[in-house]
C-alpha cells in the first residue's frame, strides 16, 4: 500500500490552473489596450506615403519661394550693401598696411565715403533747385507766348484745344490723378531715402565686420575643404573690390573729362553736370549714353550749337572709353570675356534693373572662377 503524499508536477499544474496563475515557464499575459494594438508602420514605398511626403515638400518649397519673393527688396539691399563693403575693403586694407588699426581704417574710409556722398548731393541740390524754380516761374510767360502764337491759335480754332484743356482741368478725375501722382511721388521719395540710409548703415556694418563674416561663412564648410574655400572666397571678394575700384576709376575719368569740356564750352553748372556723367557712367553699357543725353538736353536750352558740340564730344569719348580705358582697367580687376560681360549685364538688368546690371558682372566673374577652379578640374578627372 503506497502512502507517498508528495504532490506531482501534474498536480501542481492543475492547482495553478485552478487558482488562475501561470506556471514557472509561462510569460505573463499582455493586457489588451483600450483602443486596440497599433498596426504595422506604413511602408515608405507606399504610394500614399510617397505622395504625402512629396506634397509636403512642394508646399514647403512654395511657401519658402513666397517668403523669398516677399523679402526680395530687403535681400537686394543686403546684397548691394555687401557689394559696396567689398568694394571699399581694399582701401581699408591699404590703410592697414600703412600701420593703421582696422577700426580706425574703417572709420577713415567711412567718413571719406560719407563726405563724397554729401559733396555730390550738395553740388547737385543747389543748381537743381535753381533750375526748378526758374522753370516754375517761367511757365506763365511760356503759356502766354504759346496762346498768342499764330499756329497754336489756328489749331485751337480747329480742334478747340483750350476748351478741352479747361474741361479736363475741371473734372474730378484730373484732381484725383494729380493727388494720386503727388502721393505716389512722395512715397517714392521717402522709400528712396529710407533705402539709401539702410544701405549706408549696412555697408558700414559689413565693412567693419567683414573679416568675421568671412570666417563665419568659411566655418560652415568641412575642415578639410576650408583652405580651398577660403582661397576661392578671398579671390571672389578681392575681385569685387577690384571691380568697384575699376568702375570708380572709369567714372572719374568720365567726370573729369566732362568737367574740362563743359567748362571750356562755357556751359552753366558744369560741375553738377560732370558729376551726373560720372554717376551714370557707373551703370554698365547704357550709363554713359544716359549721362550724354542729360548733358546734351541741358545744353540745348542754352544753345543748340553747344548741344551739338556735346553730342559730338560724347560720341568720341565713348569710343575712347569703350576701346581703351574700360578694357585695360577691367582686365586687371575681373577676368570676364566681353561676351559674358554683355550677357551678364543684360540678364541682370532684366531681373533687377540698374541694380542687377551693377551686380551682374562681379557675380559672373565669381561664377567663372568657380567653374574654372572647381567644376572643370573635377570634369577632367572623370
Amino acid at each position: 500500500m503506497n502512502t507517498d503524499t508528495t504532490p506531482s508536477a501534474g498536480d501542481d499544474a492543475d492547482v495553478a490552473d485552478a487558482q488562475g496563475g501561470a506556471g514557472p515557464d509561462d510569460k505573463p499575459a499582455v493586457p489588451t489596450p483600450r483602443f486596440g494594438h497599433p498596426g504595422r508602420p506604413l511602408r515608405r514605398s507606399s504610394p500614399f506615403y510617397v505622395g504625402f511626403i512629396g506634397g509636403l515638400g512642394l508646399l514647403t518649397a512654395w511657401f519658402l519661394a513666397q517668403a523669398v519673393a516677399g523679402i526680395k527688396d530687403v535681400l537686394v539691399l543686403i546684397l548691394v550693401s555687401f557689394f559696396l563693403a567689398a568694394g571699399l575693403n581694399p582701401f581699408v586694407e591699404r590703410l592697414q598696411r600703412l600701420g593703421l588699426p582696422r577700426r580706425w581704417a574703417v572709420a577713415t574710409v567711412a567718413i571719406s565715403f560719407l563726405l563724397v556722398i554729401a559733396g555730390f548731393i550738395t553740388a547737385i541740390a543747389q543748381p537743381l533747385a535753381e533750375q526748378t524754380s526758374e522753370l516754375i516761374n517761367s511757365i506763365p510767360d511760356k503759356l502766354t507766348e504759346l496762346l498768342h502764337h499764330e499756329q497754336f491759335q489756328r489749331l485751337d480754332e480747329k480742334y478747340g484745344i483750350i476748351d478741352k484743356a479747361k474741361e479736363a482741368a475741371a473734372s474730378e478725375s484730373t484732381a484725383e490723378n494729380v493727388a494720386g501722382g503727388l502721393l505716389g511721388f512722395g512715397k517714392l521719395v521717402l522709400n528712396s531715402v529710407f533705402d539709401t540710409l539702410t544701405v549706408l548703415c549696412l555697408t558700414l556694418y559689413f565693412l567693419g565686420s567683414l573679416p568675421n563674416i568671412k570666417e563665419a561663412i568659411y566655418r560652415l564648410f568641412p575642415a578639410s575643404r576650408r583652405p580651398r574655400v577660403r582661397a576661392l572666397g578671398d579671390e571672389i571678394i578681392g575681385g569685387i573690390g577690384g571691380y568697384v575700384n575699376g568702375m570708380l576709376l572709369v567714372a572719374t575719368c568720365a567726370g573729369v573729362s566732362s568737367l574740362i569740356f563743359l567748362a571750356s564750352l562755357g556751359l552753366e553748372f558744369a560741375l553738377p553736370l560732370a558729376l551726373v556723367v560720372a554717376l551714370t557712367d557707373l551703370i554698365p553699357m547704357i550709363g554713359a549714353t544716359i549721362g550724354a543725353v542729360v548733358v546734351s538736353a541741358v545744353a540745348f536750352f542754352d544753345s543748340p550749337g553747344k548741344a551739338l558740340a556735346c553730342v559730338l564730344f560724347y560720341i568720341a569719348y565713348q569710343q575712347f572709353e569703350n576701346y581703351l580705358i574700360y578694357p585695360r582697367v577691367m582686365k586687371r580687376a575681373v577676368n570676364v570675356p566681353p561676351a559674358v560681360t554683355i550677357i551678364a549685364a543684360l540678364v541682370g538688368a532684366a531681373l533687377l534693373g540698374v541694380t542687377g546690371a551693377l551686380l551682374a558682372i562681379p557675380i559672373a566673374a565669381a561664377g567663372l572662377l568657380i567653374i574654372r577652379e572647381v567644376v572643370t578640374p573635377r570634369q577632367d578627372q572623370v
